[in-house]
């Protein structure tokens, strides 16, 4: 989102920046994160409308503790930015300028009360004309408040919850107003972007999309041909769609049936592309060749470089036949990355594009993405990816202004590597034709009770042990499959999903009875964290 001046937030690990990030652009004001060390010249560069400061580990007293970024307040106060710190943001504010900051005498994890001053401009609203409910995780407080300053809040231990210098336009929040536990967190935010700061909220996916296919047309040029990864997920098709709006028919895809899809998937993807999208697509049936790769190979990080370099190695052939045709080789390749997925493979530190993410020094990496951590570095395309900077709900809302059917849109998340990170351990081709038939049953069953939209993402998972059975009056010494669902609005967070048990009873009895060499069901009630949504 080269284009546009966006609310800056400066990440200092805390494990809930990302939903910074989400409750701003919900309000329709865009948001980016930068570590909480990037260069100031890099911050001007962005040209922020406000700047927030997240939570983070450490203490602000722990030799090595990040800290603001040099030359920081001074830019802020020429420019009378307005400023936010959330949590370890406030105490940075409070010791930079001037305050005091300590162990806290009660350390404050979880619920509780905050009680707002009546005066504060942060907390005029009448939603805070009492008491309320927020969301701590802190082990030091502000003791001290800096000159200028004031403090607006304590919570129910008398520990200080928030402070404020409007004439600065800097204010501090000891709790976290992001997650959905404060209440009327969403509310505080608005207040500072909006009514405090002066932000119009006029972000939307059309102008995303006016943005991405403006800035698509400017790199590719007049000239240059695109290879498009199609995968058949919801991600590649909105990319796919954008750029063919931008560049027309100079956009060639390419859909790879690898033998880790869903079941019957080439099949129904190719009718959706020709029939409906009517985008100009070529299928490359590589069962064989990628099934090759991965004989013998059980490491999940493994599994997904592996598939991202035969990925790229398959599109390098088919440019060549491509080239054939239009006399040159394609320069561009297309892949559908999320910020997510950009995210959770945590960009090396000083990686501080517009697109590159979010850079997270200070966060730990949680898996590599088969098209962000597993591309080789010799990469011969350049790539475009216009949803790097957009979450999932955001990428159905663009796919919605651009036409795409909305059945499609509603498709659960597929990840990019298939059913390659569901086989947990060595992938076969009978393991894989079973965890099929299992997955068909589940996903039907609940399209079958209506619970298909209310779910995030479902999926069957084949385990790499068998158990004893009873099945016929004889002994069975059978596959395991686990069955998982879950809700969430953007994938950084999920929750189990509560199905009934009679449910269950009738999904686990249909796969038992009818997919071959299945004897034990068993269900996953792990949210995310502290597990992730996949298995691997």
């Amino acid at each position: 989102m080269q284009h546009v001046s966006p609310v800056l937030i400066l990440d200092y690990g805390s494990q809930y920046t990302q939903l910074i990030a989400r409750r701003i652009r919900e309000m329709g004001i865009y948001s980016f994160i930068l570590p909480g060390d990037a260069s100031l010249s890099r911050i001007q560069e962005l040209n922020p409308k406000a700047l927030i400061l997240s939570g983070g580990p450490s203490s602000v007293y722990d030799e090595g503790a990040p800290g603001l970024p040099q030359g920081l307040l001074d830019y802020q106060k020429s420019q009378k930015l307005p400023l936010l710190g959330i949590c370890y943001g406030m105490q940075l504010l409070a010791k930079d300028l001037g305050g005091e900051v300590e162990k806290a005498t009660v350390r404050e994890y979880g619920r509780m009360i905050v009680h707002p001053e009546p005066s504060s401009k942060l907390f005029a609203s009448d939603q805070f004309a009492s008491s309320f409910q927020a969301w701590m995780s802190h082990g030091d407080e502000t003791k001290k408040v800096p000159p200028g300053f004031r403090l607006v809040a304590r919570s129910d231990s008398g520990s200080f919850a928030a402070m404020e210098n409007p004439e600065a336009k800097i204010f501090a929040l000891q709790f976290h107003p992001e997650v959905t536990h404060t209440e009327n967190g969403a509310e505080i935010l608005r207040r500072f972007l909006v009514d405090l700061s002066g932000i119009a909220a006029d972000w939307s996916m059309q102008s995303v999309m006016e943005e991405q296919i403006k800035s698509i047309r400017e790199r590719v040029g007049p000239s240059a041909h695109v290879l498009c990864a199609l995968s058949g997920g919801v991600d590649s098709t909105v990319a796919a769609t954008l750029v063919h709006r931008a560049i027309g028919d100079r956009l060639h895809c390419v859909f790879v049936d690898t033998g880790l899809m869903r079941f019957k998937e080439q099949e129904r993807v190719m009718k959706l592309f020709k029939d409906q999208l009517h985008l100009p697509v070529t299928c490359v049936d590589a069962e064989a060749r990628f099934l090759g790769k991965l004989a013998g190979v059980s490491d999940p990080e493994a599994k997904r470089k592996i598939i991202g370099a035969e990925f790229i190695a398959i599109f390098e052939e088919e440019a060549q036949k491509i080239s054939k045709q239009i006399g040159h080789l394609p320069e561009f390749l297309v892949q559908g990355t999320l910020y997510p997925d950009v995210i959770e493979s945590s960009p090396a530190p000083g990686d501080m594009s517009a697109g590159s993410g979010t850079g997270r020094k200070h966060s730990a990496k949680i898996k590599s993405h088969h098209n962000v951590g597993g591309l080789p570095k010799d990469l011969r395309f350049q790539l475009i990816e216009p949803l790097r900077a957009l979450f999932k709900d955001e990428v159905r809302a663009l796919g919605k202004q651009m036409g795409v059917p909305e059945d499609f849109l509603k498709r659960h998340p597929f990840p990019g590597p298939g059913l390659a990170v569901r086989v947990i351990g060595e992938i076969t081709k009978s393991n894989l034709d079973v965890l099929r038939e299992v997955d068909e049953i589940f996903i039907n069953a609940i399209r079958d009770a209506g619970l298909y939209d209310k779910i995030w993402q479902a999926m069957a998972i084949f385990l790499p042990i068998r158990t004893v059975g009873v099945q016929g009056d004889g002994r069975t010494h059978d596959h395991v499959v686990a069955l998982r669902a879950v809700t969430s609005s953007d994938g950084m967070t999920a929750d189990w999903y509560a199905f009934d048990h009679a449910f269950l009873a009738r999904v686990s009895s249909k796969i038992c009875n009818e997919v071959r060499g299945v004897s034990r069901v068993v269900y996953d009630i792990s949210s995310k964290p502290p597990a992730t949504i996949e298995w691997e």
